[in-house]
């Protein structure tokens, strides 16, 4: 029991002694959290500027609707290379009076039994009504240099291999919509319309702290006995940048309940999401969720979610020096902290840079083995064949799942999501497995 006239360190002893032995908070299930994450995210609303389509690079979102300025094409063209002929005129000969390229039209009318030699893409001259492909034509008379004479062994039709104006893009036409993540393509088309600038959805900026007495740089060449690199931070910080949102390095934080309150206040300074790991478990040195709450008065959404990996993950929200912020308390373990963070994180980042879809892609995978369940939800890491499994991809285990054990998160392409152990729905028996070939929703997290 404390005593008046106790140290510092005597008094963080007598705490030990009388800290909790079961959390308080009670552990939500995975679709209550998710719309905690939901309702959250509305609130970290996107800003947006204007940007010269010049500088765009893939990953940018737009942030207004753009419609076709002009139609595509602008004016008839031939689909294939050959000649611009008078449909009724039928198969036969014709007289070949010029040519219209790409970039060189002409300026001709066609006149019955005449046709004009055309490109892929050129302009279809006046009075032709069709186009009849060099492979359905003879040469009968040549001057040595250009051709005077040609046969048409085929009737064509009309609008024969014609694309008319406007049958691609029609001026005013919906190009692009607000929310649509930049591209190769998307970036092609505005150019292909002579479109100079955008308004994008600024980049939303994440702040990454790691927390413990523990940790070390990772550029530590001998490690100190009871203390570990700091994986967490330069990951977190990895997996953020690899989506094109702005993720600031915050550093470490010790394991002290004044510490921590110092690094979050810093780091609220330069970014509303502020993501942790550590700390907020049962631990005689876990003080994040006192410090969000009775040091930094943030309203904790919740404490603990039914998942596994990451049962203590914990999501606050409020205000620090009248800016508002969310903090995303992560657990240590490396797999839980990338799992959460995929989970939790990147969809209210994805929302406030403006991205139409808040959640990652789901895909429907066969499992390639027997798998255990646990009493608790899974998100097991996986490897993905396109081949094996025929109509369906086969999605086989990353190895030993162990939430400490990194080297599963290696090459993981997608994030199976597995039932808890428990009673299926007719009560006959207890389901305590996936049999190999069994389908699974899977979050795709790497690229398939």
């Amino acid at each position: 029991m404390a005593v008046e006239g106790q140290t510092k360190e005597q008094k963080e002893r007598s705490a030990v002694v009388k800290r909790a032995r079961q959390s308080q908070w009670p552990a939500i299930p995975m679709d209550e959290a998710l719309k905690a994450i939901e309702t959250l995210a509305r609130k970290f609303q996107p800003e947006s500027k204007c940007f010269p389509v010049a500088a765009l690079q893939p990953g940018r979102v737009l942030a207004e609707q753009i419609f076709a300025p002009e139609d595509v094409p602008r004016t008839r063209t031939s689909i294939k290379d050959g000649y611009a002929v008078i449909a009724s005129d039928g198969a036969g000969k014709r007289e070949v009076i010029g040519f219209s390229t790409a970039g060189g039209p002409s300026n001709q009318t066609l006149k019955p039994g005449q046709c004009i030699r055309v490109s892929t893409g050129g302009v279809i001259p006046a009075g032709a009504d069709a186009v009849v492909q060099v492979e359905d034509t003879e040469l009968l008379k040549d001057d040595g240099e250009n051709e005077l004479v040609i046969k048409i062994l085929k009737a064509p039709s009309v609008s024969q291999d014609i694309r008319e104006k406007g049958s691609d893009v029609k001026l005013g036409s919906l190009l692009l919509d607000v929310g649509c993540e930049m591209g190769s393509a998307e970036i092609g088309l505005l150019n292909a319309f002579g479109i100079q600038h955008v308004e994008i959805y600024r980049k939303p900026r994440v702040c990454v702290l790691s927390t413990g007495n523990e940790l070390v740089e990772p550029y530590m060449p001998q490690v100190p006995l009871g203390h570990i690199r700091d994986s967490n931070r330069s990951q977190l910080l990895a997996l953020f940048r690899g989506q094109n949102f702005k993720a600031i390095d915050a550093g470490i934080a010790l394991d002290k309940v004044e510490t921590l309150e110092y690094a979050i206040s810093v780091a609220s300074q330069f970014a509303s999401v502020i993501v942790t790991s550590g700390g907020v478990s049962m631990g005689e040195k876990d003080h994040l969720k006192e410090v969000l709450q009775d040091r930094l008065n943030l309203k904790i959404q919740f404490g603990r979610v039914w998942m596994k990996p990451g049962l203590p993950c914990t999501v606050a929200h409020g205000s620090i020096a009248d800016r508002e912020v969310v903090v995303f308390a992560l657990p240590g373990n490396p797999v839980s902290s990338w799992v959460c963070a995929h989970l939790f994180v990147s969809p209210l980042l994805r929302f406030s840079a403006g991205l139409s879809r808040l959640h990652a892609t789901k895909i429907r995978v066969k499992a390639a083995e027997e798998i255990k369940l646990s009493p608790r939800p899974e998100y097991c890491r996986a490897w993905i064949d396109m081949e094996k499994g025929g109509d369906l991809p086969v999605a086989t285990l990353t190895g030993n799942q162990i939430s400490s054990r990194l080297m599963s998160l290696v090459g993981a392409q997608v994030l199976l999501i597995l039932p808890q152990k428990g009673q299926i729905s007719d009560g006959s028996k207890i389901k305590e497995k996936i049999e190999a070939g069994e389908i699974l929703d899977a979050i795709v997290v790497g690229p398939i």
